[in-house]
């Protein structure tokens, strides 16, 4: 896993930036969809058909969840009235199946009332003067191991708990995605990004890291450096890059989603951490014009 951006890192200002409107056609659709789930019989139905794999009986559903056949016939057709579900007639049987769409379109419907899917900001504009950001060169080697080890000494950075030697960070790191911040001439934060796969299908998938220093901490070098890591990442072509950060890790969180990013969601109990189980959240950004 690749270093997650340091607990010290800025929140961004709320942004004026503002999604589409959900579609009045969608939002019936999907009104429809949770009218019908508004019953917890159906929900427990569309559970069971769901979770058993294959083709199920009205019989055998009765009898899962101790109803009688009228009540599931009746269930099953509202259901099927929307499509969650198939029913297909067998001589004297009536075979249920999930429909397949249902297992992509509720979700989807879900992330696109709350706003998941909408448009989302390119990164943050509020950017300080005197933040200057440029490209990593190897005398920043120094500094940069340094801010790594600050960042380690919070806590809720990486699950690292040493610096990784220069020989390692440069293995790893995309040689063009990597930069560092400077106010009056010193290093004082660095951005980089990592590879996830050798499989050519992911050439375009990153997994990205920000770090700032504890002296500069509170002042938008992670702002400035986010900036630069996400606007040359969609230059150079990489339609998705994608970070993991510790819950607790909220100033991290809010920069990212402020650079476009999405949770996706949480990998509960990933590793150990200190000999303690700690939970990331995971963070995804698309280019806008892949999304």
């Amino acid at each position: 896993m690749s270093a997650s951006p340091s607990l010290s890192v800025v929140p961004a200002q709320e942004s004026a930036f503002q999604p589409a409107q959900l579609g009045a056609r969608d939002a019936a659709t999907y009104a429809e969809w949770f009218a019908c789930l508004a019953e917890p019989m159906r929900v427990r139905l569309l559970h069971a058909v769901a979770v058993a794999g294959r083709e199920t009986t009205v019989g055998a559903l009765t009898e899962q969840l101790g109803i009688s056949q009228s009540t599931c016939s009746h269930h099953l057709r509202k259901l099927a009235d929307v499509g969650f579900v198939r029913l297909r007639k067998e001589g004297t049987s009536t075979l249920v199946s999930i429909n397949p769409a249902c297992c992509t379109g509720l979700p989807h419907a879900a992330d696109a009332v709350m706003g998941v899917l909408g448009p989302r900001p390119c990164c943050p504009t509020d950017l300080p003067a005197d933040v200057t950001v440029r490209t990593m060169q190897p005398e920043d080697w120094a500094d940069v191991r340094r801010i790594y080890a600050e960042g380690i000494a919070t806590g809720n950075a990486t699950f690292e708990t040493e610096v990784p030697d220069r020989r390692t960070l440069d293995r790893t790191w995309l040689p063009d995605h990597r930069w560092v911040a400077e106010i009056d001439g010193r290093v004082v934060g660095w951005a980089a990004a990592a590879a996830v796969s050798s499989r050519p299908v992911y050439c375009g998938v990153a997994e990205t890291s920000v770090y700032v220093g504890e002296r500069h901490r509170g002042r938008g070098v992670g702002k400035a450096l986010i900036h630069r890591q996400v606007t040359a990442a969609d230059d150079a072509g990489l339609w998705t890059l994608q970070t993991t950060i510790f819950p607790e890790n909220r100033a991290a969180i809010a920069l990212h989603r402020s650079a476009g990013y999405r949770t996706l969601g949480v990998r509960e109990r990933i590793a150990r951490h200190h000999g303690v189980w700690r939970d990331t959240v995971l963070l995804e950004r698309r280019r806008a014009d892949d999304l």
